[in-house]
């Protein structure tokens, strides 16, 4: 991976190679993080955050259900974020990591619950998450073997480290059959969501994707869309979805902060659709990176200028 100059590290700028952690970290052995990973593009007003707001307060919801105290305010490591673009000189694209984690203290599954999070921002240039050309070609995806944790058992809806641990295995089977990525089923047998993204088909010219309790993750990306897909006139539909509508869908395509809106071209080495991107798919991803070169209007206030001066963004309430 390409490294920077700086992390940001429990409140200071630290070299990249000296953000270490102790081998007693609590978080290296139970799991215990909670992280975000955010965007920035150019755009004419200079470059932007694509929902970083958005994104930590994310962050703060995840730690809340794992009861990790995070020491810092919301507006802290937003503000964190932006300085530490810019200080690496990342201002015409980059991806941030914010991560929370328990440190390193008592040892044993719980630690020391009272002790507050441990927290770093790391950013660096990242391109397409699923490969060069994905965006316009499409990807080549596989049903995994391994489900979706269960409801009331691992929390899905927290972006946290150990959730990530069921993510690995779907993409290491998926790369060892010779496909881009996986997608997993719920312990019901439906559509869950790809091994880092959520997942949408096109059916005669409707919209369909899993719900949230389906076991997925609730995606910022995968809400954009759906705010996105209003603004064309689409029907959508959160409803399950039975693993073979994706072999007779129209269209495909996974979303997420580093996959954007990547087509999918088959499952199961079964072509979809033309097997080639679709035209719904295509206006998506117009709409989505419009955004950023001002072709779509930003009525969400979804753009957070990175730079003093870089315009006013009007925050409406998070979803």
């Amino acid at each position: 991976m390409k490294t920077s100059k700086y992390i940001w590290h429990d409140g200071e700028f630290v070299p990249w190679e000296k953000a270490t952690v102790h081998v007693l970290t609590h978080a290296l052995h139970y799991g215990s993080s909670v992280f975000e990973g955010i965007r920035v593009y150019k755009s004419p007003a200079g470059p932007v955050g694509f929902r970083l707001t958005d994104h930590i307060r994310r962050m703060f919801n995840s730690a809340k259900i794992y009861y990790l105290d995070i020491p810092y305010s919301l507006d802290t490591l937003v503000t964190a974020c932006k300085d530490l673009v810019l200080k690496n000189g990342l201002v015409d694209g980059a991806y941030i990591r914010p991560l929370a984690y328990r440190g390193y203290g008592e040892m044993g599954v719980a630690g020391d619950p009272a002790a507050p999070a441990n927290c770093s921002i790391a950013a660096w240039e990242w391109g397409s998450y699923l490969g060069d050309g994905g965006l316009e070609n499409g990807v080549d995806v596989c049903i995994s073997s391994w489900q979706r944790v269960a409801p009331n058992t691992v929390p899905a809806l927290a972006k946290a480290g150990g959730n990530y641990l069921s993510s690995l295995l779907v993409t290491l089977e998926a790369r060892r059959l010779g496909f881009t990525e996986g997608i997993a089923l719920n312990t019901a047998g439906y559509v869950s969501e790809g091994a880092g993204e959520n997942l949408f088909l096109v059916q005669d010219g409707t919209l369909y994707t899993p719900p949230v309790s389906a076991s997925i993750l609730a995606g910022l990306t995968r809400h954009s869309v759906l705010a996105l897909a209003e603004t064309l006139g689409l029907a959508v539909l959160e409803q399950n979805i039975p693993r073979e509508m994706l072999y007779i869908a129209d269209e495909v395509f996974l979303t997420g902060t580093a996959a954007e809106i990547t087509p999918v071209r088959s499952v199961d080495k079964i072509t979809v659709g033309n097997g080639c991107r679709g035209p719904i798919t295509a206006s998506l991803q117009e709409k989505f990176f419009g955004l950023f070169d001002g072709s779509t209007p930003d009525q969400w206030g979804w753009l957070e200028p990175l730079e003093a001066g870089g315009g006013q963004v009007d925050r409406p309430v998070a979803v």
